[in-house]
């Protein structure tokens, strides 16, 4: 599945109201930075709900995370900053540690 045509958007103008994280990504052989971040921003928000969860409740497009930046790591060949918005709705409301298990509980498995 290509996540970059959904998840990466470098066109986007963060909010003041989105949880903005960084990561730190080595892409496989081959997968383009863009790819890589997308993955990142699908992997830790919405690109884990099923089809018939986002068809029939919601709009992904609301709570979807979006990679809106990359960036290389100074002195590292194959490694990339990936600035990922998260829409405040994402998460329950007063919840540190849901958000925290949100954005990174997914990510520290990921092999993109």
């Amino acid at each position: 599945y290509e996540y970059k045509l959904t998840y990466y958007t470098p066109e986007y103008e963060t909010k003041d109201t989105d949880i903005l994280a960084a990561f730190r990504v080595t892409p496989q052989p081959g997968v383009p930075p863009e790819e890589a971040g997308a993955a990142v921003a699908a992997e830790s928000s919405t690109g884990t709900w099923t089809t018939v969860w986002t068809d029939g409740f919601t709009s992904l497009d609301r709570y979807k995370g979006r990679c809106y930046h990359i960036e290389p790591v100074p002195g590292e060949e194959d490694q990339f900053i990936a600035y990922v918005a998260y829409p405040l709705d994402l998460f329950e409301e007063g919840s540190v540690t849901n958000m925290v298990t949100s954005i990174v509980g997914n990510v520290f498995g990921f092999k993109g």
